[in-house]
């Protein structure tokens, strides 16, 4: 956690409040730890990291399901991220990273610069298998990293569960902000 970040998201929020912006989004779960400054920032409705729909997630499962979480980093994901955005101890949690898998670790986490997307769709759905198997009551998947939401219709494929990441809540955010007219048979 790097608190100098936090003015900056700080600043940039009131600015895309201030040019009429209704809601701000963000990708990365990680961004966690400055969704409660943000927010208190500013006067419109703030959802800067994925992790804000696990709560959302495990409420709508069958009890006793557990919610799958597949991040860039495992080691890097801590309990203040989810005490950031509400997820309580709880919910029970299945967080698997992909900081081991070569073609992701190389090209994501350590930008060599290139990256084989179809490699990366392997060793996701690789750990999201792995994730499945070790865990049976596995009832739903978030998909923390940003750059994982091209491989959800797969990873969903091979868990055959619901799938959520940053897309998933900026349609569901959008879906609130931006209403329209219901036509048809009523």
């Amino acid at each position: 956690r790097d608190p100098s970040l936090l003015e900056p998201f700080i600043d940039a929020a009131r600015e895309l409040e201030a040019e009429g912006v209704r809601a701000i989004t963000g990708a990365c779960g990680f961004m966690a730890l400055f969704q409660r400054q943000v927010a208190q920032s500013v006067n419109i409705p703030v959802f800067i990291s994925s992790l804000l729909q696990v709560p959302f997630i495990y409420r709508m499962l069958p009890p006793g399901r557990v919610v799958g979480i597949i991040t860039a980093n495992k080691s890097c994901l801590t309990q203040e991220h989810f005490d950031s955005v509400g997820i309580t101890r709880e919910i029970p949690l299945a967080v698997y990273g992909m900081e081991d898998q070569y073609e992701f670790r190389s090209s994501i986490l350590e930008e060599k610069g290139t990256m084989d997307s179809d490699q990366v769709e392997k060793e996701v759905t690789g750990v999201a298998a792995r994730m499945k198997e070790e865990n049976p009551d596995l009832g739903a998947v978030l998909l923390e990293c940003s750059d994982l939401p091209p491989y959800a219709a797969a990873v969903q494929e091979v868990v055959d569960l619901p799938v959520f990441d940053f897309i998933t809540m900026i349609r569901h955010v959008h879906s609130a902000i931006r209403r329209e007219r219901y036509s048809g048979f009523m």
